[in-house]
C-alpha cells in the first residue's frame, strides 16, 4: 500500500516512515503541513494519508482541514486521521461526508502498533476505523436526540463496534459471541432504528450515521 504521512513532529514522522517500510508499505512522501500534503497527493496520489490534525502555521486544523479537501478532490484516496484530541465538528463532518475509507485515532493508539496498523489497513480496504473514544465524544455530542433507546446493551455493544469500523467477524471476536449472533444483532439494530427498508443505501453506514447523532 502507498501512504503520504502529514505530521509536523519529525520524530514522529520518521518513525512512521520506518514503521510502514518494515510493514512493507511504500512512503512516497512525508511532510510537515497541510498545504505540502495536497501538493504531494496531487504530484503523486498514494492509497492513503496519515495526516495529524494539527499542524503549521497556525496549529489548528490545517490537516483535518487538507483530509477533507482531499476527500471531496478524490474519493478514492483513503484517510487516516492522527489527533491528540477529538475535534468534534470536524470528525462530525468527515465522517458524514463518506463513511467508507475514512479513520480517526487519538495519538495515544499510535503507540499500539498492531491497532494502528490495522486501523490503517482497514482504511486503505476501503472500511472504517474509529478510536472508541472518538465515538463515546460525538454520541455524547449527540445524547439530548437520543434515537437508540429501543436497542438492547448487546446491541448498543454490537452499533460501537459497528462505528470503530469492525466487520461482523471481528466484532464477534470482540464480544466472544458467534458470527451468527452479531449478524442477528445487526439486523435487529436495522429494524430497531427503521433501515430495514433503506434501499439503494448502506444500512450499515446509515445506523452509524444514526448512532453518532449526524
Amino acid at each position: 500500500m502507498r501512504v503520504i504521512l502529514a505530521e509536523d513532529s519529525t520524530l514522529l514522522r520518521e518513525g512512521l516512515v520506518r514503521l510502514l517500510a518494515e510493514e512493507g508499505h511504500e512512503v512516497p512522501a512525508a511532510v510537515g503541513d497541510g498545504q505540502a500534503l495536497l501538493d504531494a497527493v496531487d504530484a503523486d496520489p498514494p492509497d492513503v494519508v496519515v495526516v495529524d490534525v494539527r499542524m503549521p502555521p497556525t496549529h489548528t486544523d490545517e490537516g483535518l482541514r487538507a483530509a477533507l479537501e482531499i476527500r471531496r478532490r478524490r474519493p478514492g484516496i483513503g484517510v487516516l486521521v492522527l489527533s491528540q484530541y477529538v475535534e468534534k465538528r470536524y470528525a462530525t463532518e468527515l465522517i458524514t461526508a463518506d463513511a467508507t475509507g475514512v479513520g480517526y485515532l487519538l495519538k495515544d493508539r499510535v503507540a499500539q502498533v498492531d491497532e494502528f496498523l490495522d486501523a490503517l489497513e482497514r482504511v486503505g480496504a476501503g472500511g472504517a476505523a474509529f478510536d472508541p473514544e472518538v465515538v463515546r465524544q460525538l454520541v455524547m455530542r449527540s445524547s439530548h436526540a437520543d434515537p437508540l433507546s429501543r436497542l438492547t446493551l448487546r446491541e448498543r455493544d454490537v452499533l460501537d463496534h459497528m462505528a470503530q469500523g469492525h466487520t461482523n467477524a471481528s466484532i464477534a471476536a470482540h464480544l466472544h459471541v458467534s458470527q451468527s449472533a452479531v449478524e442477528k444483532h445487526v439486523n435487529a439494530i436495522f429494524d430497531k432504528l427503521d433501515l430495514s427498508q433503506a434501499a439503494g443505501y448502506s444500512r450499515r453506514v446509515l445506523a452509524v450515521l444514526r448512532y453518532l447523532g449526524s
